[in-house]
């Protein structure tokens, strides 16, 4: 493990999903400690698109942007909102360059599959048709996330292709969780990392699904056709039982035919970007931003 990292993994709280709703009030505390980036110039506004229900955005509009994200935070589909996501989201809109439509989806278990990914996608399609309003291309969107919301910046995608919806430019897929089924090797024997052990991820899964089977919609990697899908960074922790599944995503969408960039960050667990005092953190976090501002360019 990065040596920066493994200094802060005894001061991380003991968690295990059982009680989604005490976890979140934890995760909120552990956010609102977290600095947030005085960024000058950036405009930052919470609204809310019309939706059935209506879903709470936070949109970060930085000087001259030419394209936008659609950006869903981590939390295992249980935990986190637009508060606990503002210094990435605002750290992304400012390194990027593009308007970063941060989302507050619902949660489960109140809210199962398929609350967030429609959620989501009524974000994605509010950003498509007011592209003038928010000042960039309409061409020119892409959609991404950490963690869970990874897993639903690609249900998103999958949706929006087999729906004939709005045209995504570019997926940004930090460590999701994309098979329910947990069978790779390292699903099997990273069972123990830091921050996302496996039990949490069964957790996660049975509170997101409820009484639902998985679906390709749910669980991407259960996608059988990858063909058509924009264009995707993958990038994964060493020391996460994700790991597999998403290297094994981004080899499928290869040989698909759609263009893949993959990033495997050695000495890393999941999550661990968030220690923005690290060097690899940094590192990584400016790998996204600069992904972004490629793929929206031009």
């Amino acid at each position: 493990m990065d040596p920066e990292l493994e200094v802060f993994v005894p001061l991380f709280p003991r968690t295990d999903l059982s009680d989604p709703v005490a976890e979140r009030k934890q995760i909120g505390e552990l956010a609102a400690a977290v600095p947030v980036p005085e960024i000058p110039g950036l405009e930052v506004e919470d609204r809310m698109v019309p939706a059935d229900p209506d879903v709470p955005v936070r949109i970060y509009r930085p000087q001259r942007a030419q394209g936008a994200v659609v950006w869903l935070h981590g939390g295992g589909w249980v935990m986190g909102d637009v508060n606990t996501e503002h210094p990435m989201a605002a750290r992304l809109a400012d390194a990027s360059g593009a308007v970063v439509i941060s989302v507050g989806y619902r949660l489960a278990p109140e809210h199962p599959f398929p609350a967030a990914p429609d959620d989501a996608y009524a974000v994605l399609t509010w950003a498509a048709e007011h592209a003038a309003e928010l000042g960039v291309d309409a061409e020119r969107i892409a959609v991404g996330g950490h963690s869970a919301g990874a897993t639903l910046a690609a249900s998103v995608a999958l949706r929006a292709r087999d729906e004939q919806g709005p045209r995504i430019r570019f997926q940004l897929l930090n460590q999701p969780s994309l098979d329910d089924r947990q069978e790779s090797w390292s699903a099997r024997n990273s069972t123990d990392t830091p921050w996302m052990t496996r039990a949490k991820i069964t957790a996660s899964w049975g509170h997101y699904l409820g009484s639902e089977p998985a679906s390709p919609y749910a669980a991407p990697a259960r996608a059988t056709d990858l063909s058509g899908l924009p264009p995707a960074y993958i990038a994964t922790a060493e020391l996460c039982p994700n790991r597999d599944e998403d290297i094994d995503y981004g080899l499928r969408l290869l040989r698909a035919g759609v263009s893949v960039e993959l990033h495997q960050w050695p000495g890393t667990f999941h999550g661990s970007h968030a220690i923005v005092s690290a060097d690899v953190s940094q590192r990584q976090i400016t790998e996204l931003a600069e992904v972004l501002r490629r793929a929206l360019a031009g």
